[in-house]
């Protein structure tokens, strides 16, 4: 590993859990969305959004978050609006039987505000495509709608594991 995702070494994903198990793969799918190619990564995203964002989440998800929001920040990750939707649906997932890896997850999300504000601004490269090979919006428009999208679901986040404790 280079230094994108340098840090995931000192996780102990062994003694964390996803939906299916152990959270020791979480490296190395998160790995494969870094430097696979488009269908491996696509692939990867996929299982780590069953892994860790849908329906619930799990004490892994909260981990896994700030690697999340490094991949979205890298600009040769190839699926980043796919990154950033992700972390969208975690915001939005929760574990009503632990309420506190919720709150981790929603406020590892929150943490990474400032990174989704710096890619909803980013302007086109001057020489880039309006649109995609296949007729859609660049890589780069999508990121900046995912950013955006996910920006106002963080400013209006509530939920009950999130909410301020009295007493």
């Amino acid at each position: 590993m280079g230094t994108v995702l340098g840090a995931m070494r000192n996780v102990r994903w062994h003694e964390l859990q996803h939906a299916y198990g152990s959270a020791s793969q979480v490296p190395g799918v998160l790995s494969r969305i870094a430097w696979g190619d488009a269908p491996t990564s696509e692939e990867a995203l996929h299982d780590l959004e069953r892994w860790i964002g849908t329906p619930p989440v799990f004490d892994s998800t909260a981990a896994t978050v700030p690697f999340l929001w490094e991949l979205a920040a890298t600009e040769t990750v190839r699926d980043r609006a796919g990154v950033l939707d992700l972390l969208a649906t975690i915001l939005t997932a929760g574990n009503t039987e632990h309420p506190a890896w919720t709150r981790a997850a929603h406020d590892a999300v929150a943490a990474g505000r400032a990174t989704a504000g710096r890619l909803a601004a980013t302007p086109d490269a001057p020489d880039a495509p309006g649109t995609s090979e296949t007729g859609g919006p660049s890589p780069a428009q999508a990121v900046r709608a995912a950013a955006t999208r996910l920006l106002a679901a963080i400013d209006r986040h509530t939920c009950p594991a999130c909410l301020p404790r009295e007493g």
